[in-house]
């Protein structure tokens, strides 16, 4: 039979009802690939959020669906080992104390190589999945079908300075915008009364890069990360004892009478605007940020099953202070603040490695520490975000600069540094799990199968926030600047279904 108008013959009917059902077919697959980011455009115009100058960390909607709305970052300060912790190489044991083939002339950061050395901690199968993890963060390992393993991350230099900076903003350099800086100024935040971005520093101090890892670099400075921890919360929030709550309120009822006059006065002044925005959001935080680190409203079993309750040695202080940390991490992102970095490690002159993984001497005494310290609240911070529901819309990142060396150095207990190779893994809102994603060759020293740059890491990362690393710019000094520089393509294999 056939479809007629006016006496005349159209299109049989067959064909009609084929086409269109392939037309509507072509709509929902277009609709499907857009919500996942997939769809291919012909135009890479840069997507340049738009920001109120009175409201900056207003919540702006993402290129796409995300799967994950807020980040936790982890950051292991000094290079921590993947073949220590996460990278399990049999070969390692099986050749242990024997040249590693083509190493004798190899000169890494500290000078040539000693004897490959297999990990002084073993290596077991974790959760359902089997996956080989150290002792040495076996505690975390117990979160292994929670994770996506990266084995297969490459570095662009072996100093850690760069490479801190390298890993969190995608340049050496000093001076360009973290990858929670890049986040906020696309997407905002949930919270009004907190920062959109908090950087959570090591209760021992800063990394070697410090303020770079969560610098606005050339983006607007309401995009810095606000740095503090539950040992140093924000100073001077408190009210004076002489200034009662009532007389604050109506001085800030007036103030804001007065703000607002002006901002009807000088319309159009967009640096008026983020002043006054500025300072209101730092009045609120006298309200909110003390109630948020305020970590004696925890269960004395959240305090004991993060160890935020130990005492007696300095490990086991500097462990609860890191633990406390945690705590204040994920109470952050229950509070809905966009991105949350944690430092584990800190950088102090002239005590190398004994505050961060810059395991160079003696790696066995220095990693026991770092291993106590790191190890058992990470792992309770990942099992409470679980049961909380928190992995359902938070990405958690794991990371550090660069790797290490799968030899000992010469004449030295330690490995030097290592960026030809290395691990990272995610958990949470959008990725597979239990998964891992390429691989080092037989000893952990250089990635050889899907081997990844940590521009490829961040566009991910993004993608995951539902944002298209080559669209999200900023202009700065005649050139549209991006996260990923010129380079990066998604992890895709890694993205859940």
């Amino acid at each position: 039979m056939f479809l007629r108008t006016d006496s005349k013959t159209i299109l049989p009917r067959r064909d009609f009802f084929g086409t269109t059902l392939g037309g509507l077919s072509g709509i929902a697959l277009a609709q499907l690939l857009n919500r996942d980011g997939l769809l291919a455009s012909d135009s890479k115009t840069p997507i340049r959020p738009v920001i109120d100058p009175a409201n900056p960390n207003r919540a702006r909607a993402a290129h796409f669906e995300p799967k994950a709305k807020q980040v936790l970052m982890i950051f292991c300060a000094g290079a921590c080992s993947q073949i220590d912790t996460f990278d399990y190489k049999p070969d390692l044991i099986a050749h242990h104390d024997q040249p590693m083939p083509g190493a004798d002339k190899l000169i890494t950061f500290q000078g040539g190589q000693g004897t490959l050395q297999k990990s002084p901690w073993e290596f077991r199968p974790r959760g359902q999945s089997g996956k080989m993890i150290s002792d040495l963060v076996g505690q975390i390992g117990e979160m292994a079908d929670d994770m996506c393993f990266i084995h297969s991350l490459t570095g662009k230099t072996n100093t850690h300075g760069p490479g801190e900076n390298f890993m969190n903003t995608g340049f050496t350099l000093d001076g360009f915008p973290s990858v929670g800086a890049w986040t906020t100024y696309a997407l905002g935040s949930e919270n009004d009364n907190l920062p959109a971005y908090v950087a959570i520093a090591d209760p021992r101090g800063n990394p070697q890069s410090s303020g770079n890892c969560w610098n606005p670099g050339f983006l607007p400075a309401a995009f810095q990360g606000t740095d503090f921890n539950a040992s140093a919360p924000v100073r001077n929030l408190a009210r004076p004892d002489r200034w009662n709550e009532a007389s604050d309120r109506r001085t800030r009822e007036f103030l804001a009478k007065i703000n607002q006059h002006h901002m009807e006065k000088f319309a159009g002044d967009s640096e008026l605007a983020a002043r006054i925005s500025s300072y209101d959001l730092a009045a609120r935080m006298q309200l909110s940020v003390p109630e948020v680190s305020d970590l004696s409203t925890e269960s004395s079993e959240v305090l004991k099953m993060y160890g935020a309750d130990q005492s007696g040695s300095a490990t086991l202080e500097t462990k609860a202070n890191y633990a406390r940390n945690c705590i204040l991490a994920r109470r952050l992102i229950e509070q809905g603040v966009r991105f949350v970095q944690l430092f584990n490690g800190a950088y102090q002159v002239g005590g190398e490695g004994t505050s961060n993984w810059d395991g160079h001497k003696v790696l066995k005494d220095q990693y026991a520490i770092h291993g106590e310290i790191f190890d058992g609240p990470t792992a309770a911070l990942l099992k409470d975000m679980k049961r909380r529901g928190l992995l359902e819309h938070t990405l958690v990142v794991w990371c550090t600069e660069f790797g290490r060396m799968p030899t000992f150095q010469a004449g030295a207990k330690g490995r030097d540094h290592n960026p030809a190779g290395f691990t990272a893994w995610m958990a949470g809102a959008g990725v597979k799990a239990p998964f891992s994603y390429g691989s080092t060759d037989a000893f952990g020293y250089k990635a050889i199968e899907n081997v990844t740059t940590v521009y490829d890491f961040h566009a991910t990362i993004l993608h995951l926030l539902g944002l298209d690393h080559e669209r999200l710019t900023y202009y700065h000094n005649g050139i549209e600047r991006r996260l990923t520089d010129v380079h990066g393509h998604v992890l895709r294999e890694v993205i859940a279904s």
